[in-house]
């Protein structure tokens, strides 16, 4: 997702340079007596359960005259929707229309090197949301939504090269532990293994659509990061930016790739109420990952995370009925699940009191039999 959200402490938000808004309070917003911090959870996990439920459904359901809508112009139609709620957005923060609209006409006009600067992530945002129909064209939902945590690993590696972060020994141990998750689901089975991909998917364009994505992810999402370091810009001006780049780069591929089939039978070719209702879900992402980060923390989002992989993990295999899970594939998810809340909230405190306990003891038997000598 192209949105941006405010400064988090993890480098792997879906939503690229994501950033907490505001500190949580326990006694903070409701929406009918229910907290805040609950509903953006909800929110996080219908979402990303739904985008990939929903995609996965959209682009390998038989479809009514032969013809499949075109992944270009559905990520088209979720930038520009991306640009109307970042407006939208705008206007709420600067108290109207009018003064918004003057502040994104001087944003493109005053420093054309700066909206340059966003045409960067602009592009690979656009490429990395093609990518991401691509593969879950190819592979079933479940595998799909494990592999894609390694753009935790891309992004902290590039962040590392470019950014120059530090990461301590917990950090590296958790992306070799991904790592390690990532290679258990994704190697080959001889017979009978988990089914990776439906009858008419290919599983090798869907893995190296899935890791183009996550390189595409980490290196927007770093990109971005840089520039919102160098600059004061209201976070919903910038995402204007980002909208407006990326829809005129998704409408030029729309026709790039597309152009043929797009003279032969139409724009909105295949569009039906599935179809928009993934656009819809592709485009607040960004907007829900942000809402997490504000009214909730970190820790909850590790949680809706991991509880959003389980339920897709749930729906691929039992409602979609194309995968079919097996010992290599559970572990390897139990390894990808450890290593992003390893990532994002470090060791627990209790674990690290008994290995220090632990560790106490064993330096005072230590102790103990050198005296006895």
């Amino acid at each position: 997702s192209s949105v941006i959200s405010a400064p988090s402490h993890s480098v792997s938000s879906p939503a690229g340079a994501a950033a907490t808004m505001a500190p949580s309070k326990d006694a903070g917003p409701t929406l009918f007596g229910i907290p805040m911090k609950w509903v953006s959870l909800i929110m996080l996990v219908a979402q990303t359960v739904g985008v990939v439920f929903m995609m996965r459904l959209s682009r390998t359901s038989s479809v009514e005259g032969g013809r499949r809508y075109l992944n270009t112009t559905a990520v088209f139609f979720s930038e520009v929707i991306k640009l109307l709620c970042s407006y939208l957005f705008l206007c709420q923060e600067k108290g109207g229309p009018g003064v918004a609209t003057g502040l994104v006409v001087q944003s493109f006009t005053r420093n054309p090197i700066e909206v340059l600067k966003v045409c960067v992530p602009g592009l690979l945002y656009t490429v990395q949301n093609n990518l991401l129909f691509i593969s879950l064209s190819n592979l079933s939902g479940a595998v799909y939504q494990v592999t894609y945590q390694l753009k935790i690993l891309t992004t902290a590696v590039l962040s590392v090269l470019i950014l120059g972060k530090a990461l301590g020994p917990t950090k590296w141990s958790s992306l070799l532990l991904l790592t390690a998750g990532v290679t258990l689901i994704q190697t080959p089975r001889g017979d009978g293994g988990s089914s990776h991909v439906a009858a008419e998917g290919n599983a090798a364009v869907g893995l190296t659509a899935v890791l183009s994505a996550c390189v595409t992810s980490g290196l927007a999402g770093v990109y971005l990061e840089k520039i919102l370091k160098q600059t004061d810009a209201s976070i919903w001006l910038r995402n204007i930016q980002l909208g407006s780049i990326g829809a005129l780069v998704a409408l030029a591929g729309c026709f790039m790739q597309d152009g043929a089939a797009i003279r032969e039978a139409g724009f909105m070719q295949g569009y039906c109420g599935l179809v928009w209702a993934v656009i819809l879900l592709q485009a607040v992402g960004g907007l829900v990952v942000a809402a997490v980060l504000k009214y909730a923390d970190n820790i909850l989002k590790c949680f809706g995370n991991a509880v959003s992989i389980v339920i897709s993990c749930l729906l691929s295999a039992w409602l979609l009925q194309e995968f079919v899970p097996d010992l290599l594939f559970v572990l390897g998810t139990l390894f990808v699940l450890g290593a992003t809340s390893l990532y994002s909230l470090g060791v627990p405190q209790s674990v690290l009191m008994l290995w220090n306990r632990l560790l106490g003891k064993k330096s005072k038997g230590d102790d103990s039999g050198e005296g006895a000598v």
